[in-house]
């Protein structure tokens, strides 16, 4: 792949700032434009990207409900895809989130350790990346 949409990368940018509400902001055109797989696809990196954001803000129940949906999204497109490693991307969710999925009652105060948050690489890397602050939705 030698392009990519500038939405995807506006989203891996966030994405990998840790802004996840403007990771899910910046997929979302476009996984409503999208068809099958590369639907899928989006639909499990906006949900990652909330799963994500409810865990760093403290809502464990929503963080986990959204890392198994996102999970099954993802899990049929294959890795690569879109020149990300989606196996690779999950090993690094499963890091960040075994707090939650290793036991039944996580305590309220856990929080993801900034050490794990998942990064997006892709490969091969774009020519250019956009200015992600073209992406911003007016609120």
């Amino acid at each position: 792949m030698d392009t990519y949409d500038p939405r995807y990368l506006a989203g891996i940018l966030f994405f990998n700032e840790h802004d996840y509400f403007e990771a899910h902001e910046a997929w979302e055109d476009l996984w409503s434009e999208s068809h099958g797989t590369e639907r899928r696809f989006y639909q499990g990196l906006i949900q990652a990207a909330v799963a994500l954001f409810h865990f760093c803000n403290g809502n464990l129940g929503g963080a986990l409900k959204q890392y198994r949906s996102s999970y099954d999204y993802m899990k049929t497109c294959g890795s690569p895809f879109l020149g990300l490693d989606v196996d690779a991307f999950w090993r690094q969710m499963a890091r960040c989130f075994e707090p939650l999925l290793n036991s039944a009652t996580p305590a309220r105060h856990v929080r993801p350790d900034p050490e794990l948050l998942p990064v997006l690489r892709l490969d091969p890397p774009p020519e250019t990346w956009p200015d992600p602050e073209a992406f911003l939705h007016e609120e």
